[in-house]
């Protein structure tokens, strides 16, 4: 886990009076130095293997605290599953394969221009946004 990410995670955690459990660090260690985008279950498959006694109801707790304090972000693509990343990371899109659930990262500073043109055409100033481009390997 970045120091970072732990730094915040302690920070949060004494500011709303809650403790920095080892539940909480292990959960946010795994998910941040996951090389993908995995679900609750996935994630708690990875979690029990450090930590047995961690539950998936734990996980799913976890998760939302986590992601309340924007630690974390959900994603829901289209399998309609909840996934998961470390936050904190340079904004960045996502290519979403719909033959093997791979999910790719990817930054297009072309692309990050021509919505805000959009906006400014439109009146408004882009407060967030994710965009997802749903893909399949080339036949």
């Amino acid at each position: 886990m970045t120091e970072n990410l732990e730094k915040k995670l302690e920070e949060l955690c004494k500011e709303k009076g809650m403790r920095v459990t080892e539940q909480r660090r292990i959960i946010l260690k795994i998910l941040s130095d996951s090389p993908d985008h995995p679900n609750a279950e996935e994630l708690h498959r990875r979690v029990v293997r450090l930590a047995p006694s961690i539950s998936i109801a734990t996980v799913y707790r976890t998760m939302n605290t986590l992601e309340s304090y924007g630690l974390i972000e959900r994603h829901i693509f289209a399998d309609g599953r909840a996934r998961y990343e470390a936050g904190g990371s340079e904004h960045h899109d996502h290519l979403v394969n719909v033959e093997t659930d791979e999910i790719i990262e990817f930054r297009c500073d072309e692309i990050e221009e021509l919505q805000k043109k959009i906006a400014d055409e439109h009146g408004f100033d882009i407060v967030g946004h994710r965009f997802e481009i749903y893909v399949r390997a080339k036949k």
